[in-house]
């Protein structure tokens, strides 16, 4: 790159001798040198920097007057005492009154000092601006011919202007010397500080992340092509402007200004982008000095992130159900239905209480989809179905060798695939104490940390949890948490069971009834038909039944009305099942499903050898049936029986 050094001398005794010392920088237009000119004084920098000076040298009044005018550095040609001293001392053979013009800040010199020294009378004329160098001269025009003015360039300008004698205190050699060698040693350092600043440039534009600075006071002093997309620059130049001006979405640049602390992983939602960023305090000597942050654009990554989410368990990442497919006629559900419209909207976490078989998870996936996060996951769990080995890792996830029979590669919890969505946590009652430290830990953070893991991940997710029993009591029990359930209960809804909603059950069976004939195409079967309708009598049997399985048994009961033709209603009162004994005609079909009736009648059962354990897993297992079409939980029909959910359900399984 080409340096060129650019001087403005005040006579042309200056010109010469820099002429004379440097004629080779001269001659190829590495100096070029103007004389002062008083009219244009102002103008000179910006002419020499438009022939191509990246430095100026000037003296005195004339290093003042450019500046302020132009953008590359001005270097002083410094005046020395013993260059004043030499001018005062010509300036004396004049015999006349010698006056020294001088800014205060050109030399360092106090005449008593060397008053006796140089055994001179001189009238000092010191200014501060610029601007009063004329009026110093004007006010002895009226003694022009008895004074003598000591000065730097423009003063001597001045004076030759008005006729009046002048010694121009001119720079020795040293002193030119020094300038120039100065302007070119930083010309070398601008060379360099630009190619690396250029480089920079290069390497952070190069950079797919988003990077921005402020100074203390809030303003753009570093901002990349990335930044400049992401935040969708209007202006070209934002630099030396407002941080919030060019981008109002960037405070939390000026909270980090404020507080001094680093702000690490922050998910911030800026322009319809989902951002990853980072904001720290520039920090020289440890004195803040401004901030840096970094913004890593992650919406597509969230996108891919998805649907490899969705690819790893496409079952319960949906919501189907909405508020559309409620379908009800009592005043009781057209209420708590509106009351949870109003919930969904919002974005809190909810607590459902409802009876088994109430529609907890048909509202819950309906608060889903009024909400914001209707286009996210929907990941449902039944907490009272998996073991408490287990739940723990469905729930949080694990890393590779984690434990043994842990998967290659690790597994993402339950958590993790709700990101951005909504978790839905049902029979929350049922949860281990651990468990409801780990849960309560979530909520508070919003991350979740992997077993076998040492890192914490970020997430963005709504939490619906349901129970089927009252938590209060639980919590005296001492076998649920208190300040989980605070927690877990900003908002409540509590869903009315089916014998609270009367005029309901008639009209839910009906709609039941006819969409199973619709579906199954099971018209004429026992001439049910979808213009059905039901007799008094089956509408007093429908209304007097207490429904503990809630629409659930409701739907069972129109299922099985379809098939017969009759209203068939399992009891169960205070926990005790109702049923019949088995009969003759079940008990043979037991062994021989061919026989008659009658030949079942004639068979002599002395000698017939029953197996009392075979007809006791027999009527165990045709008691769970009932329960379980009775839309009972498996918590539940545990609890009616006497037995642990575990051995439910291994009786249960083996059974079958």
């Amino acid at each position: 790159m080409e340096k060129i050094i650019g001087v403005i001398a005040s006579d042309y005794e200056l010109k010469e001798r820099i002429e004379k010392l440097y004629s080779k920088d001269i001659k190829s237009g590495n100096i070029i040198i103007d004389l002062i000119k008083v009219d244009v004084l102002e103008e000179q920098g910006k002419i020499l920097v438009d022939k191509g000076a990246q430095v100026i040298i000037g003296r005195g009044g004339g290093y003042k007057l450019i500046l302020d005018t132009v953008n590359v550095p001005i270097i002083p040609l410094n005046m020395k005492v013993i260059d004043l001293l030499k001018s005062i001392k010509i300036a004396s053979n004049y015999s006349k009154k010698i006056v020294l013009i001088l800014g205060y800040d050109e030399v360092d010199f106090d005449y008593a000092d060397w008053k006796s020294i140089i055994n001179i009378d001189i009238i000092e004329e010191w200014f501060k601006s610029k601007y009063e160098i004329r009026n110093r001269v004007i006010k002895y025009l009226d003694q022009k011919d008895d004074v003598v003015i000591v000065g730097s360039g423009i003063a001597c300008s001045f004076a030759r202007q008005y006729k009046m004698d002048s010694v121009f205190i001119n720079a020795s050699d040293d002193s030119i010397k020094e300038a120039i060698e100065y302007s070119k040693n930083l010309l070398d350092s601008l060379e360099e500080e630009k190619f690396n600043n250029e480089v920079l440039r290069n390497i952070l534009d190069g950079v797919k992340d988003g990077i921005i600075a402020i100074d203390t006071n809030g303003n753009i002093i570093l901002c990349n092509k990335s930044a400049k997309k992401i935040l969708k620059a209007e202006k070209k130049d934002v630099y030396n402007k407002s941080i919030l001006d060019i981008f109002s979405k960037m405070d939390w640049l000026l909270e980090c200004l404020a507080t001094g602390k680093d702000n690490k992983m922050q998910i911030r939602h800026i322009n319809n982008l989902v951002l990853n960023t980072r904001s720290m305090p520039i920090k020289v000597d440890g004195k803040i000095h401004g901030v840096i942050g970094i913004l890593q654009d992650i919406t597509k990554l969230q996108k891919l992130e998805r649907k490899i989410r969705v690819n790893l368990n496409e079952k319960g990442l949906c919501a189907k159900h909405t508020f559309s497919d409620y379908m009800y006629k009592d005043i009781i559900s057209k209420e708590f239905i509106e009351e949870a419209k109003k919930i969904g909207k919002s974005d809190y976490t909810t607590l459902l209480y409802g009876e088994s078989g109430s529609g907890k998870e048909i509202l819950a996936q309906s608060i889903h989809n009024i909400s914001k996060r209707k286009d996210k996951p929907f990941v449902a769990i039944n907490c009272a179905t998996i073991s408490e080995s287990l739940l723990e890792s469905e729930l949080f996830g694990y890393e590779e060798g984690a434990f043994t029979g842990a998967r290659k590669g690790g597994k993402p919890g339950l958590f993790e695939l709700a990101h951005g969505g909504t978790i839905f946590l049902d029979e929350i009652n049922s949860l281990p104490f651990y468990v409801q430290n780990k849960l309560l830990r979530v909520i508070e953070e919003r991350q979740i940390m992997r077993i076998g893991s040492d890192h914490m991940i970020p997430l963005d997710i709504r939490i619906i949890a349901a129970t089927n029993e009252q938590l209060i009591s639980k919590i005296k029990d001492k076998t649920f948490r208190a300040d989980l359930f605070y927690r877990l209960s900003s908002l409540e809804i509590n869903i009315p069971p089916l014998r609270k909603r009367k005029d309901d059950i008639v009209f839910l069976f009906e709609y039941f009834v006819r969409k199973i004939l619709k579906e199954n195409s099971l018209n004429n079967l026992n001439s049910i038909d979808e213009t059905f309708k039901l007799s008094k009598e089956e509408i007093i049997k429908l209304k007097s039944h207490d429904w503990p399985g809630n629409v659930r048994e409701l739907k069972n009961s129109a299922q099985k009305y379809v098939i017969t033709g009759k209203i068939k209603i399992s009891q169960i009162e205070n926990k005790e099942i109702k049923y019949a004994c088995l009969d003759k005609e079940k008990l043979s079909k037991q062994y021989d499903e061919g026989e008659t009736k009658e030949e079942v009648e004639d068979i002599d059962y002395s000698k017939i050898n029953i197996d009392i354990k075979e007809i006791n897993k027999y009527v165990e297992n045709k008691i769970i049936d009932i329960l379980f079409n009775q839309g009972l939980s498996k918590t539940e029909v545990a609890q009616i029986l006497g037995i642990s959910r575990t051995a439910l359900w291994k009786k249960y399984n083996k059974n079958v």
